[in-house]
């Protein structure tokens, strides 16, 4: 199997990693409250794993769930901040803002006497960052890159800024503008580091001449380079769980583009998890050497 990547000069499966396929979650087609508490339970399982002591370099384990429907967003964000204790920092790839109150949609169904967030239709793939927001599960300070989705109205943003994210549009790809290298500058000064990282990506962030293979497309995304170049260039993010999402064989090309595209992002986000890994690993080791072992112990 050929997978070393050149632009990391690692193969992520065979470095520190061990990397293990958990098989699928299959949620209930029928029951959107059930299907969220299936998938809830199956993450918040996963993230009480065990890691392999070959993988000794973390203490919890890190998943990259593919899909399938971006609502998964909100059950492993769950899991993630219960883990980890705290909330936590989203960099979300969109086209979309996914984090629309659904109070903004009218509907005579809605039972009256029943919080919003409580209610089976307030939970879809473009509210789940909202609920997610109000049950303290996002930190302030989260990112969204390659929005240019119409908007029911200027509140639309506002929701968002009350939510304490920052918005980057899919034009600021161009060179007049910030270009590649200026959006990863701007991702890494806001997120820093050291902040336990959610990266959940959306499919349609890509162009959909180039990624048709999507429910929602947008025109005037990113070309596939540019979101690769992207994500290489954030690669010292401490990313602790990921998604690649809305990936819709039904609707691809007959040479299965989005789905190529869909499996080379995972393959540079799980890259990037494991170089990050091995840096962490080389800190750990100068910390140790010299004597410091309680501060090594807090690198852990």
């Amino acid at each position: 199997m050929r997978g070393f990547n050149p632009r990391a000069g690692i193969n992520p499966y065979r470095s520190w990693a061990k990397i293990i396929d958990c098989g699928d979650i299959s949620p209930s087609p029928f029951d959107n409250a059930l299907a969220l508490r299936q998938m809830s339970e199956a993450f918040e399982e996963l993230g009480a794993r065990r890691v392999p002591e070959s993988s000794s370099m973390t203490s919890r384990p890190r998943y990259i769930a593919l899909g399938g429907d971006h609502s998964i967003a909100l059950p492993e964000l769950r899991s993630l901040s219960q883990a980890h204790k705290q909330p936590i920092t989203v960099l979300h790839f969109d086209a979309h803002l996914d984090t629309w109150n659904p109070n903004v949609y009218d509907d005579a169904w809605l039972d009256p006497d029943l919080p919003i967030e409580e209610q089976q239709s307030a939970f879809t793939h473009g509210t789940m960052f909202w609920l997610a927001s109000k049950e303290g599960l996002v930190a302030n300070g989260s990112v969204h890159a390659g929005l240019r989705t119409r908007l029911s109205g200027i509140q639309d943003n506002h929701e968002d800024d009350h939510q304490g994210w920052v918005r980057i549009a899919s034009d600021a790809i161009s060179y007049d503008e910030l270009g590649p290298r200026g959006i990863v500058q701007k991702v890494m000064s806001t997120i820093g580091t050291e902040k336990p990282v959610y990266l959940s990506i959306d499919i349609d962030v890509i162009d959909p001449g180039l990624a048709p293979g999507t429910g929602t497309p947008e025109p005037g995304g990113w070309t596939t380079r540019e979101l690769v170049q992207v994500l290489r260039g954030i690669e010292d993010l401490n990313v602790v769980g990921a998604d690649v999402v809305e990936v819709s064989p039904a609707y691809d090309g007959t040479g299965e583009q989005t789905a190529l595209a869909g499996a080379q992002v995972v393959y540079e986000v799980l890259t990037s998890m494991v170089k990050r890994g091995l840096k962490d690993q080389a800190v750990l080791s100068s910390t140790i050497n010299s004597g410091n072992i309680e501060d090594a112990r807090d690198e852990l």
